[in-house]
């Protein structure tokens, strides 16, 4: 597996240029598109793919980047690029959040083999009304929930306050706030009136779970999914009026009180049966979503020991500081050795595909 070329594959931010050299990206703000839909966000504050490039060059390996810019032109050198794995960090195209399984399915065309999840996984995970309704199919316990279009009701429980609302598509806790959780009909109606004006989406209304936000960090494809240790969200110092919430100042703005009084860290003071129990429907979750490679499911757990999903992320952040490559240092992993199991995983996932795709192959395994 030595010397592979290694294409870091990325979309640019309004701003930004193309990087050809292993150069910190400039960090810039937001804004919509022409179809009002959010430009990824969740990269703002820190950078991944340059920690990628190091890794990978440490690794022996030959990295570059190619960055997509919304025009064909740049689909169209992807496809010429001649990488022996594509390294796919997109979470949009074209300021479109929504498309990251159109470049996931766009890889699958051009036959070469790439990291994380394929299409299903990352429409059906993107879909949070959608994943909430198959984990209830496998039986995976999640918050009973309402989806709230504009205008109508397309799915709801029984649900009671306190609620949260968030945007149905989005991730990187945008959306989420301190008025999220609202405890009132008035509050319940303001605030999907924002998420249907501020993010032109659905909103996702469920039921507010109180208790210890655990994230699985797992690698791996199917049966052989491997949770890593697991990590958990302090959100015990916030103050007594604060929503117990990963809102987006806990998560990304550093100048905030929330920010400075929370922190992630190896989880603490579980007993096997209960950490068991979190493992096991991690990797329910994980694979009713079809998510492979390497993915992060978020949890809460109650008092009483019941473990609710919240949500699935496929192709989660691999900042050196984030939650997944925390519980993969836990695990006895540095930062090379993490993105060298994140290659070995999509190389040895795409050779099992290659080999049962052979004409014959389906006969001889009967």
């Amino acid at each position: 597996m030595d010397g592979l070329k290694v294409c870091i594959l990325y979309e640019l931010n309004e701003d930004e240029t193309p990087s050809v050299e292993p150069e910190r990206p400039a960090r810039n703000g937001n804004g919509r598109n022409g179809h009002g839909k959010k430009v990824s966000r969740r990269r703002k504050l820190e950078h991944d793919r340059d920690e990628i490039f190091e890794a990978l060059t440490r690794l022996g390996h030959q990295p570059f980047y190619h960055a997509l810019d919304g025009k064909t032109s740049s689909l169209h050198a992807l496809a010429k690029c001649d990488a022996d794995l594509i390294f796919n960090l997109v979470e949009s195209y074209a300021g479109d959040d929504t498309k990251d399984m159109n470049m996931a399915a766009y890889l699958d065309l051009l036959g070469v083999p790439y990291t994380g999840a394929g299409p299903h996984a990352l429409h059906l995970a993107q879909d949070k009304s959608l994943a909430k309704k198959i984990f209830a199919f496998h039986g995976i316990q999640t918050p009973f929930f309402a989806t709230s279009y504009l205008g109508r009701i397309d799915h709801a429980h029984d649900i009671k306050f306190p609620l949260i609302v968030k945007p149905a598509s989005e991730d990187g806790s945008i959306g989420i706030d301190a008025g999220a959780v609202v405890t009132s009909v008035k509050e319940l109606m303001e605030r999907i009136h924002y998420v249907h004006e501020e993010f032109n989406s659905p909103a996702l209304v469920e039921e507010y779970i109180e208790g210890r936000e655990i994230y699985a960090a797992i690698w791996g494809s199917y049966e052989h999914a491997e949770v890593l240790p697991l990590i958990e969200l302090d959100l015990s110092k916030l103050s007594k009026d604060a929503p117990r919430i990963a809102c987006r100042d806990v998560k990304f703005n550093k100048e905030t009180e929330a920010y400075k009084l929370t922190k992630s860290a190896p989880v603490e003071g579980l007993d096997e049966e209960t950490s068991e129990n979190i493992r096991s429907t991690a990797v329910a979750a994980y694979n009713a979503l079809k998510l492979r490679d390497y993915g992060r499911i978020d949890m809460r757990l109650k008092k009483d020991g019941e473990v609710y999903v919240i949500e699935a992320n496929p192709n989660p952040w691999l900042s050196a500081q984030a939650e997944f490559a925390m519980a993969a240092k836990a695990a006895g992993y540095n930062y090379a050795e993490m993105i060298a199991q994140i290659v070995s995983l999509a190389l040895a996932r795409n050779a099992r595909h290659n080999k049962e795709a052979k004409p014959g192959a389906a006969l001889a395994r009967v």
